[in-house]
């Protein structure tokens, strides 16, 4: 097992992995910009080192500079967190190179899953349906209109790379083409350094469905079920729970299934996300996150297995210790993200905390980096709480979910939280009656 761990990551998943760490006797070492020198990963980690200026580029994604605080620190491996480098191929090999163990899937398996197109081609390969669309990238105004037409509008475009809801747009007709793709390319190329785009069909109703796997790079993989995560807005994120209530014990059990054979075929290593639209009763594939996700721990509290640790474990060499038959998954979790924006404008809402106070109380989990006195950075993404929380039924999670709600205290700044008490009381959540389009057509009303 590795001694010490570099952490290229900041916030909540930062504290996350050092927690995971620490646990299993891994000494952490953290890195920082200079706007977050007083983080508290940072803090609890055994060793800091700043890599850097706030802006991301100049920090976080500065691969060479935390090769340089992994080199200087003395670590053994380095765990990517989600986003910034997490899945970038280039950044994995410079890891590998240097001769650290990069805590993830292998350079080869974030190239072919990063890129949408040549993800659809492996798992068609594999059996697993993808939804209709183009069989390569759209260069050309005329050859899009083309395509569309022939897969029947609406038509969603998409960046080949990247995620988070970013290089997407609809079309709802040929007319709208030319000005959704220049969109999506210039949105990707800003975002992702690549402006590829491609195009699929725009379902009508579907909810998004998503397989948690793990392999051992070795032909082993299971599954922790799936997570459901169609609260979207703007195709971001909003409220996840597992298991999804538009599922039954026999789908459930079958579209795992068929996660699991594709991650042990394809000898894939660490943790991944197979995504998918299910709608009338299919599964269609859309993108397979090579990395832990964000909302990782509505899993670990149906399954009572820490996922993060079994990331170490994989990384450092060890087989699949756990068969399928091992994993129980029990009750009922959902996950709020609570981002630092306007809960009805969305405005940012960067300042100083001056008052914190995070719920507890029986099956309560908060995964947040905040402290009273804490400054929250204009400078990067605005998540900065996840509260978590399991029971037996979803009827009785959605219950303390709305208790430690009205528990949670943060001042200084505006909070999605009076937001995430709304969308709780709702009729169409409290019935699980919701599909990825429900969310922004019920904040229009």
């Amino acid at each position: 097992m590795f001694e010490k761990v570099l952490i290229a990551n900041r916030g909540e998943i930062a504290l996350r992995i050092h927690r995971a760490c620490r646990e299993m006797g891994i000494q952490t070492v953290a890195v920082h910009s200079t706007a977050d020198s007083d983080a508290m990963h940072v803090r609890l980690a055994d060793e800091s080192v700043c890599i850097g200026p706030p802006p991301s580029r100049d920090s976080y994604l500065n691969g060479q500079a935390i090769i340089s605080a992994a080199i200087i620190a003395g670590a053994d491996a380095i765990h990517p967190g989600v986003g910034f480098l997490s899945e970038n191929a280039e950044f994995a090999e410079m890891v590998e190179e240097h001769g650290f163990a990069f805590i993830g899937p292998s350079p080869e398996h974030i190239r072919v899953m990063g890129d949408k197109i040549t993800a659809k081609e492996a798992v068609k390969k594999l059996g697993i349906s993808v939804v209709p669309g183009s069989d390569g990238p759209v260069s050309e105004d005329a050859e899009a209109i083309r395509i569309a037409g022939g897969i029947g509008y609406p038509v969603l475009v998409k960046a080949v790379a990247g995620g988070g809801g970013r290089g997407m747009k609809v079309a709802h007709d040929a007319s709208e083409i030319s000005a959704v793709l220049a969109h999506c390319r210039a949105e990707s190329l800003a975002s992702f350094g690549n402006d590829t785009v491609y195009i699929e069909k725009y379902l009508g109703n579907p909810r998004h469905i998503e397989i948690q796997v793990f392999g051992d790079g070795h032909g082993n993989a299971i599954h922790f079920g799936e997570r459901d995560c169609s609260i979207q807005r703007r195709h971001q994120k909003v409220i996840e729970e597992a298991p999804s209530p538009a599922l039954d014990a026999a789908t459930r059990a079958g579209i795992g299934k068929r996660a699991a054979d594709a991650t042990a075929a394809l000898k894939y290593r660490g943790a991944g996300t197979f995504e998918f639209l299910y709608e009338d009763g299919e599964f269609h594939f859309i993108e397979m996150n090579t990395r832990l996700q964000v909302e990782h721990p509505v899993s670990e509290l149906i399954s009572g297995v820490d996922l993060v640790q079994q990331q170490l474990r994989i990384a450092a060499g060890e087989p699949l210790k756990l068969k399928q038959s091992d994993i129980v998954l029990s009750g009922h979790a959902i996950e709020c993200r609570v981002t630092a924006e306007h809960p009805e404008t969305f405005a940012p809402s960067p300042g100083l905390i001056t008052e914190y106070h995070a719920p507890g109380g029986p099956g309560v989990r908060v995964d947040s980096a905040l402290y009273t006195g804490y400054r929250v950075s204009p400078h990067y993404d605005s998540l900065v709480s996840k509260l978590v929380v399991h029971a037996d039924s979803r009827a009785e999670c959605i219950m303390r979910l709305q208790r430690a709600l009205d528990e949670y205290v943060v001042s200084g700044i505006e909070t999605t939280i009076p937001l995430h008490r709304r969308l709780l009381a709702a009729e169409a959540f409290q019935t699980g009656n919701y599909d990825i389009h429900w969310l922004e057509k019920y904040l229009a009303d």
